[in-house]
């Protein structure tokens, strides 16, 4: 009997993680820069708010011809670490990580570096080691991150080094961390360092303050959103490609709505291809369809963050999402219209800005999550 299998295409529109070239969008001049920079022994302070794309540039310059053959690459996120042991933990992890598919000649390499964890470190069925171990496992993360560094020195190819959200550092305790990581590096000449944060302010502080240790030790690269034009293009191809069509008013809406940010705009076109029969052409009116979608899912969660804030950044919260933007957060006409008193503003804004549920760019406040604020504007 003949068999017949039938293919199922794989939505185009990317929401999590890096997949190939043909779903990225744009950035070819980011690209270019950002690979030359690195490949030519720079290091690059990357810059943007969150969601604009940061971490699929880096993982698309990594999957580079000249990058992927060339070097190690790692990224190491740790946007959730509060502290020194935890760097060193996911600093560790992740080159491991990184190492696993290159053989076990070149793992063994850094784990025989890791004098300190060398007990905590498993091994599963097939001999490949596993980073089994606890946070408390780290006993002295100091000489730890010594032993990471060494190895970075000595690996048989040059390290290309990627940290997420680098501005975290500055929130902790321990003293002159900056001055420690900047040590490391520069005396580490088989690698380069991309420092990838969202905190505009704080990287700013980072970077470009004479008295603070990474001052003018990189070249910073300010990422902005890709161009409608681009955008449209890449949405209007994928759409085509699979016998589907999108009107261009469609496209359009969707990048204003969320001012051309990368993930937001992925994600409604993901729940917009999915519900495009083929041959059918997606039209403005389905945005809204697909918003209600995406906010039906995220009512649960949303709910249980509302009702997890104190009274008074509740207050501010909703107070800052039904302004849009704002600047003057301490202005009469703010503090009139929402009935706030300037401390229980300031008081709220320290506790919203940390939770990330309000983010400041340029001084200008307004809801981070944008599905959040709109879910919000439906109290």
């Amino acid at each position: 009997m003949e068999k017949y299998v039938t293919m199922v295409k794989m939505n185009p529109f990317i929401t999590s993680g890096y997949r190939s070239e043909k779903y990225f969008c744009d950035r070819i001049e980011e690209t270019r820069f950002l690979t030359k920079q690195i490949t030519n022994g720079n290091n690059v302070a990357l810059i943007s708010p969150r969601r604009l794309g940061k971490t699929g540039l880096i993982e698309h310059c990594f999957h580079q011809p000249e990058v992927k053959n060339n070097y190690y690459t790692f990224l190491i996120d740790i946007y959730a670490t509060k502290n020194l042991q935890e760097f060193v933990f996911e600093f560790g992890k992740s080159i491991l990580q990184g190492l696993k598919p290159q053989g076990k000649k070149i793992w063994e390499t850094f784990l025989s570096t890791l004098s300190s964890l060398r007990t905590g470190i498993t091994f599963d069925e097939t001999g490949n080691p596993s980073w089994n171990l606890e946070m408390g496992d780290i006993k002295n993360p100091s000489v730890t991150l010594d032993e990471i560094f060494s190895y970075l020195k000595k690996a048989d190819r040059i390290c290309l080094i990627a940290i997420d959200e680098f501005q975290v550092i500055a929130k902790y305790p321990e003293k002159n961390i900056e001055a420690t990581l900047r040590t490391y590096i520069q005396h580490c000449t088989n690698a380069c360092f991309i420092y990838s944060g969202s905190q505009r302010h704080m990287m700013g502080e980072i970077f470009t303050t004479p008295s603070r240790p990474f001052y003018q030790s990189t070249t910073i690269l300010d990422l902005k959103p890709i161009g409608i034009g681009s955008y449209a293009a890449f949405i209007e191809r994928h759409f085509i490609e699979n016998g589907k069509n999108i009107n261009k008013d469609t496209i359009e809406e969707v990048y204003r709505l969320f001012d051309g940010t990368t993930w937001y705009i992925q994600f409604v076109m993901n729940f917009l291809y999915a519900d495009t029969m083929e041959k059918e052409t997606c039209t403005v009116g389905k945005i809204q369809l697909a918003l209600d979608e995406i906010l039906s899912q995220m009512d649960f969660t949303y709910s249980s963050l509302l009702y997890q804030l104190p009274p008074k950044q509740k207050e501010v919260l909703i107070a800052i999402c039904k302004e849009g933007r704002i600047k003057e957060v301490t202005s009469s006409r703010f503090l009139h219209t929402y009935k706030l008193t300037a401390s229980s503003v300031q008081g709220a804004l320290k506790g919203l800005l940390e939770k990330d549920f309000v983010t400041a760019e340029l001084g200008v406040y307004s809801v981070y999550d944008r599905f959040f604020e709109l879910w919000l504007k439906r109290l």
